[in-house]
């Protein structure tokens, strides 16, 4: 079935989780007024629709192929890129000083979701320029900025990053890739790196990529390494491609999904060196590479909604049309359509809830960056980017994990089907599969939560939030409808159950950081039930204030009740767990 842009939900979840709707009243967001957020969404969703949906299949079917040293994308691809670059979408909240449009990431967020259901392996090639233009404004010298930031921005041309090196998966402390100082003041970059997302490719003219390397004399470790801008074609005086740079992609990964999406092995510098330009200062470019990775975490945690989004979608479809059994529910002739049935409808629920909640908290992260930029006063500037800091590596990690598993659910609910590629469902769950790996794996983000976050302001930072969770719990008790069911009692139990590991937590962090570890990845999926749970609850008292009828209280009466309860078991694998993983090293070796 083809991709709806679930616009109304989208706006309602800004609104009324994310703050869209007090950032209008306050000023935050003084440029969505007079319902632009919705007119630009829904140009987005035409996009999504008429250009990216239909070209998905074939980038499945087709994939990327490495001819003669060039890489050929899948029919239709040059084509929806150039129709990405004629909209302009590559600058929607890059600043307008940079020949941007300056909007909100949040609005920008909500595209980004869109696209990605419509065709996940081609929106991986923007994706990454949103982050390059990021860094180069963040630290890149004005010559840099004049030189690359018009095409990027514009989405002339893609960015690349490259970090990964055969003998270096997430530790960059093992990276070899070398720069020589020349004379004119460039560099020569050379060595490999593997598995680079559209690291070559005949979408554009040109592609820029930014790539880890070290000088000769630069420190050990990842104090020692640069970042540097090289092109695959070198630029001539008037800007346009010339020469080909000394970089090129030597083969091509054969993956599980993403098939559309080339993820290359790059060799620079066979030759004389591939030229390069530092960006920021020599031996701390990981500062700068970390300024492009933190938006890209963000984006990852959106592909996760977006392929949850997706997945539902085409289960629900199917769920009204196949037939199968008799069921109480159905009073029609014949086989009852399977969606009658209490377990599919209990599936369904559960892709529904955990998608919508893993939209809320990307939102609300997305809500607290354009705060921590474009609140007027400082301390309050400050606390949002805390915020921002906080639920990035939950944002990622959490929604990945909800795309992995609401794209398996959504195989089950097609039954055998569902395991027959024509169906389309069997793609989502391949596409998905990645999300929780790339952009630092879900258990890097887990150790990020739990060791560099919450001690953020002595714990004070996590403990705003939880604060913040108890005040719509509040609210859920003044209201006391009937219809929210058991919603207020299991989110404050969850809650509860979240605030107990996190002091636990902290406990640990300064006694056993090993014991913390070990209960770090069960924590963070903790924070994800209760700040995702809470977060529907706002959807739900809005829904009721408003009339609206949308499924937004039973969605969230759904997830406190059939979701979050899973909360206590969280806590009591968070603090009462760790010895069993600590001593399971005899039980995992090689023989047994």
């Amino acid at each position: 079935m083809p991709y709806r842009a679930p616009i109304d939900d989208i706006l309602f979840t800004m609104n009324h989780a994310a703050g869209m709707k007090e950032g209008l009243a306050s000023g935050v967001y003084h440029d969505l007024a007079d319902d632009f957020a919705r007119t630009l969404l829904t140009e987005a969703a035409k996009y999504a629709e008429e250009v990216l949906d239909p070209v998905n299949k074939a980038g499945d079917q087709h994939g990327s192929r490495l001819v003669d040293g060039e890489v050929k994308t899948a029919p239709g691809w040059k084509d929806a890129y150039a129709k990405w670059h004629e909209g302009g979408w590559a600058g929607v909240v890059t600043p307008q000083e940079h020949g941007g449009m300056g909007l909100p990431h949040l609005l920008n967020s909500a595209c980004f979701e869109m696209w990605t259901a419509a065709n996940m392996a081609f929106m991986l090639c923007p994706c990454l320029s949103f982050g390059a233009v990021d860094a180069l404004i963040a630290h890149g010298s004005k010559e840099l900025q004049q030189t690359w930031l018009p095409r990027l921005v514009t989405g002339e041309w893609p960015a690349t990053m490259n970090l990964t090196e055969p003998q270096a998966g997430s530790d960059l402390n093992a990276l070899r890739a070398k720069a020589e100082r020349a004379a004119n003041g460039t560099y020569r970059i050379s060595g490999q790196k593997i598995f680079i997302t559209y690291g070559d490719h005949d979408m554009s003219a040109n592609i820029v990529h930014l790539v880890l390397a070290r000088l000769p004399d630069a420190p050990v470790g990842t104090r020692g390494i640069s970042l540097f801008v090289v092109p695959k074609f070198l630029l001539n005086a008037d800007g346009t491609p010339g020469a080909r740079n000394d970089v090129k992609c030597v083969g091509l990964e054969h993956k599980m999904g993403i098939h559309g999406s080339p993820t290359c092995v790059m060799s620079y510098g066979e030759s004389e060196g591939a030229v390069g330009w530092i960006v920021g200062e020599e031996n701390r470019g990981l500062a700068c590479m970390f300024t492009m990775m933190n938006a890209a975490r963000l984006a990852v945690g959106l592909q996760g909604v977006a392929m949850g989004e997706r997945a539902y979608q085409h289960a629900l479809v199917y769920a009204h049309e196949r037939r199968q059994g008799r069921a109480a529910s159905y009073a029609g002739e014949g086989m009852a359509p399977i969606i009658h049935h209490p377990d599919v409808r209990r599936n369904l629920m559960t892709m529904k809830a955990l998608t919508h909640a893993a939209r809320a908290i990307c939102y609300l992260t997305a809500d607290a960056t354009d705060r921590s930029h474009r609140l007027a006063d400082e301390a309050a500037r400050k606390r949002a980017g805390e915020r921002v800091a906080l639920l990035t590596p939950i944002a990622k990690a959490f929604s990945t994990d909800i795309g992995n598993e609401v794209a398996s659910i959504g195989v089950q609910i097609h039954g055998g089907m569902g395991f027959i590629e024509e169906t389309g469902a069997a793609q989502f769950m391949r596409d998905a599969r990645i999300a929780a790996i790339y952009e630092g794996t879900n258990g890097i983000q887990a150790i990020d939560l739990v060791q560099r976050k919450l001690p953020m302001g002595g714990g004070d930072v996590v403990r705003r939030e939880i604060v913040d969770m108890r005040a719509t719990l509040d609210r859920l008790d003044e209201v006391n409808a009937p219809e929210f069911g058991a919603m207020a009692p299991r989110l404050r139990e969850a809650v509860a159950a979240l605030e107990r590991a996190t002091e636990w937590m902290l406990g640990k962090l300064g006694a056993s950081v090993e014991e913390a570890l070990a209960g770090a990845t069960p924590y963070l999926r903790l924070f994800g039930f209760a700040r995702g749970g809470v977060s529907l609850a706002e959807l739900a008292l809005a829904e009721r204030a408003g009339g609206r009828a949308g499924g937004a209280i039973a969605t969230a009466r759904f997830f406190a009740e059939q979701i979050a309860v899973g909360a206590a078991g969280l806590e009591a694998g968070v603090t009462q767990g760790a010895a069993g993983v600590l001593n399971s090293l005899a039980a995992l070796d090689v023989a047994s």
